[in-house]
């Protein structure tokens, strides 16, 4: 049986960094980051912009789903509100696989710690850290598993997630 991960979480939480270390530690592991779709210039946020990310995520998820090669999808994006997911559900082809819900969280002041040295490095721009910080409180309401990473190392936190997952590891590393 194939296993989907969809891992939520504000921006800079470290999804992506325990996405790859998931995809690291399974054999026959997809990734698929969420920003990656919206990777455009100017940034443009509209009903049609979105839309076509949706159709995109949906197109890539569906594809690594139909493919013999992969047991294990992981997908993560800026979900923080439940019709994101609920949506993203309603497209996928998910009858011969377990789906994971997982929202990633961490306390107030390590969110802005790690965004603001992101920001200084020139991997953010200021402005995400206000969304981030109203973002988080807002996965509290959503039907998923919460792993607080605050504590955690990104090799802890995926760890944390297979075995709450029920899934053995497989760390090469």
């Amino acid at each position: 049986m194939k296993h989907l991960f969809l891992l939520g979480g504000p921006m800079g939480v470290g999804k992506t960094a325990v996405s790859r270390r998931l995809r690291d530690m399974l054999t026959g592991c997809a990734f698929l980051d969420g920003d990656w779709c919206w990777d455009m210039h100017p940034f443009t946020v509209t009903p049609e912009t979105r839309e076509l990310v949706m159709d995109n995520i949906c197109h890539v998820l569906n594809g690594f789903l139909r493919c013999s090669a992969f047991e294990y999808i992981v997908f993560c994006w800026v979900m923080h509100r439940q019709e994101i997911l609920d949506t993203l559900l309603s497209r996928l082809d998910t009858h011969a696989c377990r789906v994971h819900l997982l929202s990633l969280v961490c306390d107030e002041k390590t969110l802005t710690e790690r965004l603001e040295k992101d920001i200084a490095a020139g991997l953010r721009t200021a402005d995400v850290l206000e969304r981030a910080r109203a973002y988080l409180p807002l996965y509290d309401a959503l039907s998923t598993q919460k792993v607080d990473t605050t504590r955690l190392s990104v090799c802890s936190c995926a760890q944390t997630i297979l075995i709450r997952c029920g899934i053995s590891q497989r760390d090469p590393a």
